[in-house]
């Protein structure tokens, strides 16, 4: 042994002096964790070997009692998710065995020793007292090492004879993990068992699923594993990304996500969301070099090395399990699994600048990309016959493609190939808002309409410009000149589009462009089956019909288009097909969604900019998001204390207030606060103006015929309701101050796709953001739903009640003989009644919100854009189902 080389005294191996320190302290924590590993499975072992009776229970799986117990975790042939022991090069496991035998148990430590042990504090850590109540003891964890820091280790590939040297930054998943579990707020929210959810719909129970264990992959792996033993789902996703203004400097980080996390906390930006657990090496591309399928392949090959090194801490955990004690002192054993790897297909592949000479490699799944015989990672779909969508093709499996791979070679390999046909799947940021949607079926609308004529033009910009606004929907004033903008710009485009194009494109003069209308609003169908936030088997039907009614109207437009020759043979148009079986096995799609991933991706480019020198900017990064997240997790400790604070001081308050007789009276009118009259958690009215009289109101509103006879119309609506004129008519003074006007609603209602409360922040007001604001509702009445247009909010005091009131514009008129367009683009449109038959109703009569827009073809016509969200969607669903 050389000079410059080192002895690891756990391993025994040999290294250089690079590196060797940050090898020998994984090599220690690795064997600190299987020590503790084994210790566990000795106690335990010997606890069962002096019990008489041992009582297993396997409620929370699917086992059945008579069964013997399955101790193997890989007892079915092909997982639906990726098994990651098979990642790993069985000679790797070597390394975990080699140093055993150099941790010396606690109970062996000498005095001496013992002492190293001792905690000792450090300046900067960070001490947390818990309320006695909590019952939660103190903790102290260092700042420079929460949560862990990153690893950085070297890997050498050879290209050409001579070794070609990355660096790699890592985190220890297995240990991010731990932390979480340990977490006194975040760990109570895991979920480790599977569940099969069903609803009751009046004579059976409905199975609906939402979050991954509520999927049959799931059961299935907690199947496969020890009584005892739980999955721990991970879901990563790589993506690289631009760091630079023009794209010189690139960055590749890997995400992770706890799939046992509910949405809400696994989606956030919290510190249960997701966090940054690599940096991959990024190969440059050489001029020389690229075109070479060789050189492809070495790219491929870092890459897996670089995966392969940060699922190295998982591999035991994937054969045997591993114990952690968790928040509540309880210890768990649990498998890791990665059910979900999300990617775009582009960023799979490695894609030489010039497609036509380079040969694409996938880099996740193996195979040959988009200049492929079958170019889907998913499924063995012919190249040719990607734009068939009722087709169904045989999946890829991993013994199809060691057996492939043996036929070629015609001789036994060793490798082992890693089952990630079944963790990748369809995105719907990729795939439908930034591929098909925005710049394969926009394109080809502009090109459309531009082809009409500059007036088409303007007047597709003026219908947008002229919409109204709505929360969580882009706002545009043009969009004829929008030829690059990101996905959730094209999604927001192509919600609207329809509703203000089919003015332009008629069937009768476009016969193709009306056609095109129809592929953009079935594609739009599609799109919200997707989105839906659970899932029940009747919608999956539904989705499933609506994608074949997508395939048969693209037919057609193709066909149509003999004369003008439309390409739409194309990857991501054949991914649909796999959209509802992904559903099906991972959860709905806000579970593998890429949306809140490329979100992460803004920090690490403000941290490129304002904290790093541009040189070797990697690490520089990575450390100003170990920053970040600590001081994420501080503000989080901060903000729980001063909620139990405020909880105290109201508790507090409301025991001084309990000894004395207070009426809740009006600041201004000294009229009590009724039952009823105040605001409910269904509606709650905001931006509350002065108090006026109703004669003040109609001279402030003398020129809008809405409010002719505003008093004479106001008494006689409260004299038709009997529970306010128990006590004799109503007559209202016109010169008391008795009307309040608000201009602000935040309406809670029950939706109808998640059972759970959603809301909507509904405006009234002639000035918001400089520009008049008067939305549009769904109301309830005895006849059923109806849709209105707000003119007026208000409150009005009768007698000893403040009653909430609403003067609104029917859109109740009559329709009759509706256009053939209706059907074909799937429009629910309502007629209004004249401005001056404006009527009154009850606020709490309010259902949630709705965007309408005018017909510009049909005058006083409005179309109801069920677009808005996936509520709204299945509201007008079933408006066209029980209209027949």
């Amino acid at each position: 042994m050389s000079d410059s080389e080192l002895t690891c005294d756990y391993c025994g191996r040999t290294f250089k002096l690079r590196g060797f320190k940050m090898h020998r302290a994984t090599c220690a924590k690795n064997a600190r964790h299987l020590q503790e590993d084994l210790l566990h499975v000795v106690n335990t072992h010997n606890q069962s070997s002096a019990t008489v009776d041992v009582e297993v229970d396997t409620s929370c799986t699917n086992q059945v009692n008579d069964q013997p117990e399955v101790h193997n975790a890989q007892v079915f042939d092909e997982p639906d998710f990726m098994d990651i022991d098979e990642w790993m090069d069985i000679n790797d496991y070597q390394d975990d065995f080699d140093g055993i035998h150099g941790v010396i148990p606690p109970h062996e430590l000498s005095a001496d020793q013992s002492k190293q042990h001792e905690v000792a504090f450090n300046i900067n850590d960070i001490q947390t007292e818990f309320h006695p109540h909590s019952e939660i003891p103190m903790q102290t964890r260092s700042f420079s090492t929460f949560q862990h820091n990153f690893q950085k280790q070297t890997i050498s590939m050879p290209y050409d004879g001579v070794d070609q040297e990355f660096t790699f930054y890592y985190w220890d998943l297995w240990d991010w993990a731990c932390d979480l579990l340990q977490d006194p707020y975040i760990g109570p929210q895991f979920t480790f068992d599977a569940q099969r959810l069903s609803k009751f719909d009046g004579q059976k129970f409905m199975r609906f699923i939402d979050e991954p264990w509520t999927v049959d992959t799931f059961w299935d792996a907690q199947s496969a594993m020890p009584a005892d033993g739980k999955p721990l789902a991970f879901i990563l996703y790589a993506d690289k990304m631009k760091l630079s203004s023009f794209g010189c400097t690139k960055g590749y980080p890997v995400i992770a996500r706890i799939a046992n996390l509910p949405v809400s906390v696994r989606n956030g930006e919290g510190v249960g969301g997701g966090r940054v657990v690599g940096w991959l090496p990024i190969v440059k591309d050489d001029p020389a070099k690229s075109g070479k399928q060789k050189f492809a392949n070495f790219k491929a090959a870092v890459w897996h090395e670089s995966f392969k090194m940060m699922l190295k801490c998982l591999r035991l955990k994937r054969k045997h399990g591993g114990w952690i004690e968790c928040w509540d002192k309880l210890q768990f054993r649990l498998f890791p699994i990665m059910p979900i790897l999300s990617a775009d297909y582009e960023e799979q592949c490695i894609q030489p600048s010039n497609i036509l000479t380079d040969t694409p490699t996938c880099v996740m799944s193996l195979i040959r990309g988009v200049m492929g015989k079958f170019p889907c990672p998913i499924c063995l779909v012919p190249r040719d016959e990607l734009f068939d969508l009722l087709k169904i093709w045989p999946l890829h499996t991993r013994h199809g493609a060691v057996h492939l791979l043996r036929k070629a070679r015609k001789k036994p390999t060793k490798a082992k190939l890693v089952n990630v046909f079944r963790a990748l799947l369809f995105d719907c940021l990729h795939t439908n808002h930034e591929g098909l949607g925005g710049k394969h079926l926009w394109n080809e609308l502009q090109k459309t309409i531009n082809g009409v004529g500059r007036e088409a033009a303007c007047k597709i910009d003026k219908g947008f410009a002229d919409a109204q606004r709505w929360r969580n929907l882009n706002h545009f004033k043009e969009v004829m000149g929008i030829s690059f903008a990101d996905g959730t710009k094209y999604e927001d485009i192509l919600k609207l589009i329809v509703f203000i194009a089919h003015e332009v494109l008629d069937h009768e003069s476009h016969e193709l462009g009306y056609l095109l209308l129809q592929c953009i609003r079935a594609y739009l169908n599609v799109n919200m089956f997707a989105a839906l936030e659970v899932h029940t088997m009747e919608t999956l039907a539904a989705g499933r019909a609506a994608l074949d009614e997508f395939s048969q109207v693209i037919k057609t437009y193709i066909s149509k288009s003999e004369s003008e020759p439309k390409n739409c043979n194309f990857l991501k148009i054949h991914l649909a097909t796999h959209l509802f079986n992904d559903i099906m096995t991972k959860g709905v799609t806000r579970n593998f969604n890429s949306k809140p991933n490329e979100k992460a991706h803004r920090p690490l480019k403000k941290s490129y900019q304002l904290r790093t020198n541009f040189k070797d900017v990697a690490e520089q990064i990575l450390r100003a998001d170990h920053w970040s997240l600590v001081s994420t997790w501080v503000r989080y400790q901060l903000n729980d204390l001063d909620d139990y604070n405020v909880r105290n001081e109201e508790l507090l308050s409301a025991l001084e207030e309990s000894d004395f007789t207070v009426e809740d009276v009006s600041p201004s009118h000294g009229i009590a606060s009724l039952p009823g009259t105040s605001d409910s958690f269904h509606i709650k009215l905001g931006s509350r103006q002065r108090t006026f009289s109703i004669h003040a109101i109609q001279q402030a509103h003398i020129e809008d015929v809405a409010f002719d006879n505003f008093h004479t119309k106001l008494n006689h609506f409260f004299n038709t309701i009997p529970a306010i004129t128990q006590r004799g008519d109503v007559a209202l003074e016109l010169t008391s101050n008795i009307v309040t006007e608000y201009r602000h609603l935040k309406v809670n209602f029950e939706s109808m796709v998640d059972f759970r409360t959603s809301t909507d922040y509904i405006r009234c007001s002639p000035m918001f953001h400089n520009a008049p604001r008067y939305d549009s509702l769904m109301i309830k009445t005895q006849d059923g739903t109806m849709f209105a247009r707000l003119i007026f909010i208000f409150t009005c005091i009768v007698g000893d009640t403040n009653h909430r009131i609403a003067l609104v514009q029917a859109c109740d008129v009559a329709v009759q003989n509706r256009p053939l367009k209706d059907r074909h683009l799937g429009f629910w449109w309502v007629r209004v009644q004249p401005r001056h038959k404006s009527e009154f109703i009850f606020v709490d009569s309010i259902v949630r919100g709705a965007l309408l827009i005018e017909d510009g073809s049909r005058p006083g016509d409005f179309l109801l854009v069920d677009s808005i969200d996936t509520d709204m969607f299945l509201c007008t669903q079933k408006l066209h189902y029980n209209s027949g």
